[in-house]
């Protein structure tokens, strides 16, 4: 944990949980071508301002078991003449879109939506909440997307010492399947614990060749001084996350696939250092993600410190389900928790044009 700051900011540290940990521990508890180019940073498309932050952080544990699945209907993601992506994908989605990606992982209901409900739940949740956010800004399409924990942190260190769990190739291929199916894109999120990043990244480069497939890497599972997941949080520098821009950018070329989206969860100062050096590349659209959980005027105040103050590309948001029903917004007139809707993200400015829920 990173301690200091002011008497809210540490009131706010008690308060803010954070995005799901992936936990397989008993002892815890728990869990285009051009792509940001000047003229497309307008202040309503999630390009934010410069200045400094402080910190608030808290941790929240979950357990994901990987289990055989039953399911063997759908097609092979990896052949692309025998699963074709539902609906019109198109060359570039950011700034054009918003994105609205459910999160989880399939053999954990405690994880997210994604795999807390049986798939065709999970997708009509999914198509519901689509329509809400099209109703509350029509002049942005709506990109449906699954967001798959595809590698997650472990309490136990494993077989190499890693601290991660890689998930099976079935169970990847099958999340895969059901976006393309579903006219969803899919996203694969690292969580690397004590495992270096390009590794991680290229026991996933076959999926990621897919067209409509993107990345996420979660800095607060990056574990740089050996400490176990979940005994505080991580860290990723500029130029860790540059390797994955360079990363995905590589992919673009070779396979003449669309631009990709890199989406990094941030809700510390110290979770991403160094961001003026982030180097952005036209193949890839680099979003900020504002992952804490709390009521709703915390998480603004996190997107503000966290997201808005060191600007990189575009940004996001997430919303939790359960987590951010927890507290009373006492800043607010509401009496009882509230989930945030979606007309009080889009007041925000930049208006985030990623949006997650778990």
């Amino acid at each position: 944990m990173v301690n200091g700051g002011c008497k809210a900011c540490r009131a706010a540290w008690k308060a803010v949980a954070i995005t799901s940990i992936v936990i397989q521990f008993n002892a815890l508890t728990g869990c285009s071508s051009s792509n940001g180019s000047s003229e497309e940073k307008t202040k309503t498309d999630s390009v934010a301002v410069k200045s400094s932050a402080p910190v608030t952080d808290s941790v929240q544990k979950v357990a994901v078991v990987q289990t055989a699945s039953a399911d063997t209907t759908e097609k092979d993601p990896m052949k692309a003449d025998t699963l074709q992506f539902a609906g019109t994908l198109p060359d570039t989605l950011l700034p054009k879109h918003r994105i609205l990606a459910y999160y989880g992982n399939p053999h954990s209901k405690k994880m997210g939506i994604l795999g807390e409900f049986p798939r065709k739940e999970m997708l009509r949740k999914l198509d519901q909440e689509a329509e809400r956010w099209q109703k509350a800004d029509p002049s942005k399409p709506i990109q449906k997307a699954l967001h798959l924990v595809a590698i997650s942190a472990q309490g136990a260190p494993g077989k190499d010492g890693n601290y991660r769990l890689r998930m099976s190739d079935k169970t990847i291929r099958k999340v895969i399947s059901w976006g393309a199916q579903h006219g969803a894109i899919v996203f694969l999120d690292i969580q690397v614990g004590l495992a270096p990043l390009k590794g991680e990244l290229a026991f996933l480069e076959k999926y990621l060749k897919l067209p409509y497939v993107h990345l996420g890497i979660d800095p607060e599972f990056s574990m740089k001084t050996g400490a176990r997941p979940g005994s505080k949080i991580g860290t990723y520098d500029a130029s860790d996350v540059n390797d994955a821009v360079q990363f995905l950018s590589r992919i673009v070329k070779e396979n003449n696939v669309p631009p990709k989206i890199l989406v990094v969860h941030r809700f510390t100062q110290r979770m991403v250092t160094n961001y003026k050096n982030i180097k952005l590349d036209p193949r890839v659209a680099v979003v900020m993600d504002m992952d804490g959980w709390g009521p709703p005027s915390l998480k603004i105040d996190s997107y503000k410190d966290y997201i808005v103050k060191e600007p990189v590309q575009y940004t996001g948001f997430k919303l939790f389900y359960k987590n951010d029903m927890k507290k009373v917004d006492h800043r607010s007139n509401h009496k009882v928790p509230h989930l945030m809707e979606p007309e009080e993200v889009l007041a925000l400015e930049p208006k985030p044009l990623y949006i997650q829920y778990q």
